[in-house]
């Protein structure tokens, strides 16, 4: 029997096998998204973007790992570019209200 690799609480297995973060600070979350930590930081301030949490003792900002994930799929879903039920050149026409075709 294989003997199993155990992972702390904080970390989880990636393809390889090789641990990875399961939660990551605003830098290290700016970073994997590709943006800066002043959006991010924005974005908390204004509800915006991925959720996130505040933990520890000194209320340190955090995001997990799996939520930026499912975000990102959201935004992905939420854009007629990569969501082709949302393409409006897809879209059946709609007929204009009698207001605006009787002149």
């Amino acid at each position: 029997m294989p003997a199993r690799t155990s992972f702390p609480h904080s970390a989880t297995p990636d393809s390889n096998g090789t641990p990875r973060k399961a939660f990551l600070n605003v830098s290290d979350a700016a970073g994997y998204l590709g943006l800066s930590p002043h959006t991010l930081y924005v974005w908390r301030h204004r509800r915006q973007g991925p959720p996130s949490f505040r933990m520890g003792p000194r209320g340190r900002v955090m995001y997990r790992l799996e939520a930026l994930d499912a975000w990102v799929r959201e935004q992905e879903q939420a854009d007629s570019r990569s969501n082709p039920a949302l393409n409006p050149l897809d879209a059946r026409p709609r007929k204009r209200s009698a207001r605006f075709t009787s002149l």
